[in-house]
């Protein structure tokens, strides 16, 4: 059951970092994402996040995804400059509970990132699962940003991962963001999914509002869409603690970053909370510090 419980765990985490290699559709412009911006206006500005953003999930006999959409108080010049490199993604995703060390390589035909994939507590590099992903910078101009990471394959007949990042200035000097993870399953993924939520993620949940218990409390959504949303979640979450370090000096952006995510996933205890504070940190400070130095 340990043994189960490790690949269950791995993969659960592997899927909220996994990605898979696309070309960026037509559908996604800079002009239709302003589109978006404006037919969101409502859901931005009135919603249970305490942010201006809203989630989406969608789940298919063979494919899960999430889509989150915000709205950012940094201009987008900022977050051009900030999140176009893949050294600089790798300062985002050790924030994620789940990351236990990332490196950035790059050579004439490719840029790729190394990451190891593991649990919420203290782990040796070599307990961890390590997954190599294609970066990809899809589009950078003045006024539109595109970043692609990428995976074919996965464990447990899991594949075509994608993580995708759009952003364009909206005025104000803010920028609109949107942020999309999915990835497709076989039998096997499917079966070591049902296990997972049956076992231990049966008491998780995600974001959507499904209803109201007995007690009048929100009942949210479960199941293969609630681990869609919460690893969404996590990584939007990262992305802006990244960014609302940018204006500390260098040495104090990590203690910034870490404490920035933290504090925000613990506006949402029901469906992140994981460890307590101290244990983070101390963790995060660890990992981080073996990330720089072996690199």
């Amino acid at each position: 059951m340990a043994w189960l419980t490790r690949v269950l765990l791995a993969w659960i985490a592997f899927s909220s970092a996994g990605l898979a290699f696309a070309s960026v559709p037509d559908t996604h412009s800079a002009a239709s994402l302003h589109a978006k911006y404006a037919s969101l206006d409502e859901r931005l500005r009135n919603n249970p996040f305490r942010r201006a953003l809203a989630l989406d999930s969608a789940e298919s006999s063979n494919e899960l995804k999430g889509d989150i959409y915000a709205l950012v108080d940094y201009p987008f010049s900022t977050v051009s400059a900030a999140l176009n490199s893949p050294e600089q993604w790798c300062d985002v995703l050790i924030l994620h509970i789940n990351t236990k060390y990332c490196r950035a390589t790059t050579d004439e035909a490719r840029s790729a990132l190394t990451i190891y994939i593991g649990k919420k507590t203290p782990q040796p590099i070599k307990d961890a699962f390590p997954i190599e992903f294609t970066y990809r910078v899809a589009a950078a101009t003045a006024n539109y940003l595109v970043i692609q990471l990428n995976a074919q394959e996965g464990p447990l007949s899991t594949r075509n991962y994608l993580i995708l990042l759009q952003a364009v200035p909206v005025g104000n000097g803010q920028t609109f963001l949107h942020l999309t993870y999915s990835y497709d399953y076989g039998l096997a993924g499917r079966l070591a999914m049902k296990t997972y939520l049956a076992t231990i993620g049966s008491g998780k949940v995600g974001f959507t509002r499904t209803g109201k218990q007995s007690s009048g409390q929100p009942e949210y959504i479960r199941g293969m869409r609630g681990v869609a949303e919460r690893n969404t979640m996590r990584y939007y979450l990262a992305i802006d603690a990244y960014l609302g370090a940018l204006a500390k000096p260098p040495s104090m952006q990590i203690q910034k970053r870490l404490h920035s995510w933290f504090t925000a996933t613990e506006q949402y205890p029901r469906q992140l909370r994981e460890v307590s504070q101290s244990v983070y940190m101390n963790m995060k400070r660890s990992e981080y510090l073996r990330q720089q130095t072996s690199q």
